[in-house]
């Protein structure tokens, strides 16, 4: 089992990753959230994988947090969600918000994801809430942050026409550097890394 790579990036997707490991090219499948965090500057980078097995294929999965991987894990041993639908859902949500929202059985914010129905979004409620707590809180934002501010703030900032994807990342950004702030400063220096 393939469980870490590190290696020379020859070509990046929004999905899709070519990496060169002694001279030995890996296509790993990422999420819109890995991508994310792989700088465009950046020629190797590290990557803990899943190998996935099928009759007829061998699908490798890349994670740049180990959260994110166990979140996948814990998401394909649902039934009915294989790993591509996996990949999807991680690429349409954070760890910490769908951690969040299976903690605080938002419904609608699951339905959101794109790909996921209700029936799916209510599975995932069921399923996830004991497994959920066994994702590693690494590269999540502080657990003691009020969620309530950064949800209210990612709507202000829709609501002013940002994309909502975008906010999310600008906000998760400014919670990192100040767990402790407050809402109209995160609004504020949301909207300055916007500018920018």
């Amino acid at each position: 089992m393939i469980g870490y790579l590190t290696g020379k990036i020859i070509s990046r997707k929004p999905t899709q990753i070519l990496l060169d490991v002694n001279n030995v090219g890996y296509l790993v499948n990422i999420s819109l959230n890995t991508f994310e965090k792989i700088s465009e500057t950046e020629e190797k980078v590290s990557l803990f994988t899943y190998l996935a097995v099928k009759e007829d294929s061998l699908t490798l999965y890349g994670f740049y947090s180990i959260s994110e991987k166990e979140l996948f894990e814990a998401l394909i041993s649902i039934n009915g969600i294989g790993p591509k639908l996996a990949q999807n859902i991680l690429s349409g949500i954070s760890v910490d918000e769908f951690k969040d929202a299976i903690i605080s059985k938002n419904l609608a914010r699951l339905v959101s994801i794109p790909g996921i129905g209700r029936k799916t979004a209510e599975r995932m409620l069921i399923e996830l809430r004991e497994k959920i707590e066994k994702v590693s809180d690494q590269n999540i934002e502080k657990n003691n942050f009020n969620f309530t501010v950064k949800d209210d703030a990612i709507a202000a900032l829709v609501g002013l026409g940002y994309n909502q994807k975008v906010a999310e990342k600008i906000i998760r950004d400014v919670i990192s550097q100040n767990p402790q702030i407050t809402l109209e400063n995160l609004i504020k220096e949301s909207l300055k890394n916007l500018s920018k």
